[in-house]
């Protein structure tokens, strides 16, 4: 049986450790913290990035990137849980 676990039960610290987890993981720890500084000392707004990246592309684009991470980043986790 798949554990679906909801966007609300994650406690703020939860995701804050999830979210810095992931970005040393990719960025590494140097790379991680210059981005945090970045993104706070710009005032950097997400929603206006994200319509400025997203909307240059179009729906097709964005499935098959979507499809070509899946593909090269398989799913490695616990597969009985989707967060």
């Amino acid at each position: 049986m798949t554990t679906i676990q909801e966007p609300s039960a994650v406690s703020k610290f939860d995701l804050y450790s999830r979210g810095m987890h992931a970005l040393h993981n990719v960025l590494g720890t140097v790379d991680a913290e210059e981005f945090i500084s970045l993104v706070k000392s710009d005032r950097f707004d997400y929603t206006e990035w994200q319509r400025q990246h997203f909307d240059q592309k179009t729906p097709e684009q964005i499935s098959a990137e979507a499809e070509a991470y899946v593909t090269e980043h398989p799913y490695a986790g616990d597969p009985s849980t989707i967060i």
